[in-house]
């Protein structure tokens, strides 16, 4: 079972000693030494600039996403912005309501990357257009690499954006000029998918709508694979083409 991978307030992480590479519903039909590379690992920050803690969360992930600790398996880093904290003073302008999360310390998150199942990254091709200035498509077909029963998967697609420097006036964070990387704008289902091999072809389309100042050069979009309970069996990034 592949863990989800956490990095947010407090201290503590999730066990991730698991190496089992068959779920309920998925079985990866690749050879040992292809689930020894495997793909990317997905990592999901929870983060609120509202919250005095996140900020070194917040670094530890952009060191992650740099490539500071030349860990051997790449990583796919998503930074969801909650609104728990906003009542302290500050409105998070990344804010949404998500999920809870655990662990912020460097040791915790890298022992979890080390340790954690890898599943072989999709092999989604990507075409995007602009059918209106306020909206962004984007086609993906390829396969999972992975054979899934009837219980299915879902396959979702954030839409994320780096280089975001924030004043902070009010709150925990009262005076501080805070840096975010990988924050997810928009997150989509592209499909449900049940009783398919690993090769066979999966195609589907999102639309994301754009928000004011949308800059292509500093974002990117994540696709990963999961059941219902939010287990990952495989993610692959993918950059955004300089016209858009």
């Amino acid at each position: 079972m592949a863990p989800r991978l956490l990095s947010c307030f407090g201290k503590g992480n999730r066990d991730s000693s698991s190496k089992n590479q068959n779920h309920a519903n998925v079985t990866v039909d690749v050879s040992a030494e292809e689930q020894r590379r495997g793909g990317a690992l997905l990592v999901e920050l929870f983060s609120s600039q509202g919250c005095a803690t996140s900020p070194a969360a917040d670094l530890l992930v952009s060191r992650l996403g740099r490539g500071d600790f030349q860990l051997e398996m790449p990583v796919i880093i998503l930074a969801f912005h909650v609104d728990y904290w906003d009542y302290m003073g500050w409105k998070d302008p990344y804010g949404s309501r998500r999920t809870q999360c655990v662990g912020n310390d460097e040791e915790a998150l890298l022992s979890s990357i080390v340790n954690a199942p890898r599943f072989p990254a999709p092999t989604f091709q990507a075409t995007f257009l602009r059918p209106t200035p306020d909206s962004l498509q984007v086609s993906l077909s390829g396969a999972l690499r992975a054979k899934v029963d009837h219980n299915g998967v879902k396959v979702m697609v954030a839409l994320y954006e780096s280089g975001l420097v924030t004043d902070c006036p009010r709150g925990e964070n009262k005076g501080r000029v805070l840096s975010n990387e990988y924050v997810v704008k928009k997150l989509e289902k592209l499909c449900t998918v049940k009783d398919i091999s690993a090769k066979k072809t999966v195609s589907g389309t999102v639309n994301f709508a754009l928000w004011e100042g949308f800059n292509g050069s500093k974002c990117g979009v994540a696709v990963f694979v999961e059941d219902n309970s939010h287990q990952i069996f495989g993610s692959q990034s993918i950059q955004l083409p300089d016209t858009i």
